[in-house]
């Protein structure tokens, strides 16, 4: 991927050794956290068959993850800006994959709530940790295709979690234990693994990287120290001014909308296509679940390579997450395989691309302590609409006795997403930029 033809030669060598060092380990780490975020969506029928989870009961444990995940998420960040990525991410996918684990032992509706908070809790601080570390070593002009290809991890944590999750799901009766748990079983355990393994990988900062010349770490530092003193101008000072920032909270709401559709589509994608096969979630259905997600990979792609070229970083997004809305709304419309195979296509490579279009936003207006904070309450915040989405697909399913309403429910979220993006200020906005903290005081 070409960077940007503006940057220095030494720069430009320092960015791409660090793109190709880090990327795929962090994409790793995001595929393994997103696979046992949303593993629960390929167990579900089993889960519920076995321990007589109704669809209320499933949809406020599969979204109780979401308050534990918000409740520690700004501390947890606060953490690893202390400690360093390479000691608190080992921390936090370790303990993750433990509890994920332990899903083997949710068979009442009480140990599946307690357990789904704790997975919140446990992965609390790890996707804003990493979003803050991509800043450590990613100056602006190259961030956009830097948080692309770590989404990356979302799409193919659905296309390879599919088929990996199907395959586990016909391990029924194997050393006695049921299908259900043997998927959360070997997928947290991947995750601990990996976990430990960060610990041995991972550079808190690029003056610590032997992959760097001399001379490409003082390029890279020296841009980064020159952005964030650039941003000191215009946004908020110390962690708590960016936790009372309007603008900040204005990104929380956006981000709330992008989670909406992101999750209400998630949990329910399996049993969607199921319904047109057997009725049962094995490895057919997840082949056929991979599709979309395939499709969001090639979509983030160009779109964030486009995104960085063009600085129309807001516009796109906006653009993505309209799509997604249009996406999410005809699923619902047809009953043909194909058609609503092709419709959540056009969903998932939405939400998705839009998600690392966003984060370019606010990444580049908070810095320090600020940015630790920020980015921590946005995504906290932001992924309390995993836990709305469900409970209101449920809601507008039994309200309007239609199994359609749901779906159209968060298509209109979608689209009101896609409209507050429209009214952002972008950080080249720096003369409104500027009064934020002053109104924050």
């Amino acid at each position: 991927m070409t960077i940007t033809n503006s940057l220095p030669g030494t720069l430009v060598s320092a960015i791409a050794k660090s793109r190709l060092r880090l990327l795929p380990f962090l994409i790793l780490m995001y595929v393994l956290a997103f696979i046992d975020r949303a593993n629960v969506g390929y167990a579900r029928t089993f889960l519920q068959a076995d321990t007589g989870l109704s669809d209320a009961a499933f949809a406020f444990g599969a979204s109780i993850f979401f308050i534990g995940y918000a409740c520690f998420e700004v501390p947890s960040n606060l953490m690893l800006h202390r400690l360093g990525a390479r000691v608190w991410l080992c921390r936090i996918m370790v303990t993750w994959g433990l509890v994920s684990a332990a899903m083997m032992f949710a068979d009442s509706a009480t140990a599946f709530y307690v357990l789904r908070f704790m997975l919140g809790v446990a992965e609390a601080g790890f996707f804003p940790g990493i979003i803050l570390y991509l800043t450590y070593w990613f100056p602006a002009k190259s961030r956009g295709q830097a948080l692309g290809m770590f989404y990356f991890g979302l799409p193919l944590a659905l296309v390879l979690g599919g088929p990996l999750s199907g395959w586990l799901l016909e391990f029924h009766g194997i050393f006695g234990m049921t299908n259900w748990q043997w998927l959360f079983v070997v997928e947290g355990l991947m995750a601990s693994v990996v976990g430990i393994a960060a610990y041995f990988y991972l550079v808190d900062r690029p003056r610590d990287a032997r992959w760097l010349s001399a001379e490409e770490k003082a390029a890279l530092e020296d841009k980064l120290a020159e952005e964030d003193a650039q941003k000191r101008g215009h946004s908020p000072h110390g962690f708590l001014s960016a936790l009372r920032s309007g603008q900040v909270l204005k990104f929380c709401l956006v981000y709330f909308t992008v989670q909406m559709s992101v999750y209400g589509v998630v949990f329910y994608l399996p049993t969607r296509i199921a319904g047109f096969l057997d009725g049962q979630v094995g490895l057919s259905v997840g082949l056929l679940t991979a599709i979309p997600w395939a499709c969001a990979l090639v979509v983030t792609c160009l779109v964030t390579r486009h995104a960085d070229r063009t600085g129309q970083h807001r516009n796109l997004a906006a653009l993505m997450l309209a799509m997604a809305a249009a996406g999410i709304a005809a699923s619902a419309l047809s009953t043909n395989l194909t058609f609503v195979v092709i419709a959540f296509c056009f969903a998932a490579s939405g939400f998705v691309s839009v998600q690392p279009l966003f984060w370019t936003i606010p990444t580049s207006y908070l810095s320090g302590a600020a940015a630790a904070s920020g980015i921590a309450l946005i995504n906290s915040l932001g992924n309390l609409g995993g836990f709305v989405a469900p409970n209101l697909k449920t809601l507008m399913e039994t309200l309007f006795g239609d199994p359609r309403a749901g779906m159209f429910a968060l298509a209109v979220v979608a689209v009101l997403g896609a409209l507050m993006i429209l009214r952002l200020n972008t950080p080249e906005n720096a003369t409104e930029l500027a009064l934020e903290p002053a109104r924050a005081k």
